[in-house]
């Protein structure tokens, strides 16, 4: 029983998926020592790149939380230092409220 490497175009459900599959043989027992060696240096490769894949997940959530930050952070500056022109716009005290 040769062990399948994952492949990197494997999506994390389908991974994640033949790592229970392993799971579950290996603990149902009834394999040969040499099965249930192949079996599970298969489980920790999978076991492996879905990790790999958790952490890339978690890579690209940080940075788009920072991305969104920097931008709130820019539009907040920008409000602190817009002041009306008075003759164009009138001031927030003077507008109709509705």
């Amino acid at each position: 029983m040769a062990s399948k490497q994952p492949s990197k175009d494997e999506g994390f459900e389908a991974l994640y998926s033949r790592l229970e599959e392993a799971v579950t043989k290996l603990e149902q027992g009834g394999l040969s020592l040499e099965e249930s060696l192949s079996l599970y240096e298969e489980g920790m490769n999978l076991a492996r790149r879905c990790q790999e894949l958790l952490q890339q997940a978690e890579l690209r959530i940080t940075r788009l939380q920072e991305s969104f930050t920097d931008g709130l952070s820019a539009i907040r500056e920008e409000a602190s230092e817009y002041t009306p022109d008075s003759e164009s716009e009138p001031a927030r005290d003077e507008l109709p409220l509705e």
